[in-house]
C-alpha cells in the first residue's frame, strides 16, 4: 500500500550493535522537544532542517538493505531528534517495515510517550528507552523536561508486554550519584518487559556540531567517566537483578 504520509528526516545509516540487535537500518529523524546537555545531534533538533520524505521513499531506501539487515540479525531503528514528535510518520514507517518481516526498534526518550497510539507500539518489537536520571531535579536541568512522562510510559510498554532496552548515559557530575543509580535500578527491576540496560559513557564526539552550527557546548569541561566508575554503575544495577552492559 502507498502513502502520502510523509516526514522531516535527517540522514540513515547502518550500524551493529549499539541500536538493537544485529545489524540496523538507521533513520534518524528531525525535531525534538528536549535539549539534553549531553546531546550528541543537536543538528537534528529542529524539524524545519529536516528533508521531507514520503514513507514510500524511506521504505525504499530500506528496501536496498532489506536483505542484509535481515541476514544479519537486525531490522530497522528509528531514532533522532525524538521519532514521537511525527508519529503519524513513525507508526507508518514501522507498520510498512513490520509487513514486510523487518525487526523493528523505537528509539525515544518517552516524554512524547503519550501520542504513540496502540497500533505503533504493537507495530514495535523493541523499545529502546533513554531514562535521562531518576532524580526530577537532574533530569530538569539537564534535558529542560520532566521526568514522570517517561516512567508512565515504561510502565504502560511493561503492561503490553512491549519489548525494552534501557539507555543510561553516565555524565560525571549529573548522571553518576549511586544513591539515584540505585532508585532507577529497583524502578526497572519491576518492569518484566526490560530486558537490559545500556550504561552509556557521555563522550564530547558532538561538539564539533556545536561549534559549526554556532551554538555552545554545554559541557565543554565534563570528562568521559573511568572505567571504575562505569562498571560500578553497572554493578548498581546488577545487584537488584537487571542485566547491564
Amino acid at each position: 500500500m502507498r502513502t502520502a504520509t510523509t516526514g522531516r528526516i535527517h540522514s540513515w545509516d547502518l550500524s551493529t550493535g549499539v541500536d538493537g540487535p544485529g545489524t540496523r537500518f538507521v533513520l534518524f529523524v528531525n525535531g525534538c522537544p528536549l535539549r539534553c546537555l549531553y546531546c550528541a545531534n543537536p543538528d537534528t533538533w529542529h524539524m524545519r532542517d529536516g528533508q521531507e520524505m514520503s514513507v514510500d521513499a524511506v521504505m525504499a531506501e530500506i528496501g536496498k538493505f532489506q536483505g542484509f539487515v535481515t541476514t544479519a540479525g537486525g531490522g530497522i531503528t528509528i531514532t533522532g531528534g525524538e521519532p514521537l514528535l511525527q508519529p503519524a510518520f513513525t507508526a507508518e514507517v514501522l507498520r510498512r517495515c513490520k509487513e514486510a518481516g523487518l525487526h523493528t526498534a523505537l528509539d525515544t526518550s518517552g516524554f512524547l510517550g503519550a501520542r504513540a497510539t496502540g497500533q505503533l507500539l504493537a507495530d514495535t518489537d523493541l523499545v529502546l528507552l533513554d531514562i535521562k536520571s531518576f532524580d526530577v531535579n537532574t533530569y530538569r536541568k539537564l534535558t529542560g523536561g520532566e521526568l514522570a512522562p517517561t516512567l508512565n510510559f515504561a510502565t504502560r510498554l511493561d503492561r503490553l508486554g512491549v519489548p525494552m532496552w534501557i539507555r543510561y548515559v553516565l555524565v560525571p557530575g549529573w548522571t553518576d550519584d549511586l544513591e539515584s543509580v540505585d532508585a532507577l535500578a529497583r524502578f526497572v527491576a519491576g518492569l518484566g518487559a526490560v530486558e537490559r540496560v545500556d550504561v552509556l559513557p557521555f563522550h564530547r564526539l558532538g561538539a564539533a556540531k556545536y561549534e559549526t552550527l554556532g551554538v555552545p557546548f554545554p559541557l565543554p569541561d565534563t570528562p568521559a567517566p573511568d572505567p571504575g566508575l562505569i562498571e560500578s554503575v553497572r554493578e548498581r544495577f546488577m545487584s537488584h537483578g537487571v542485566q547491564a552492559y
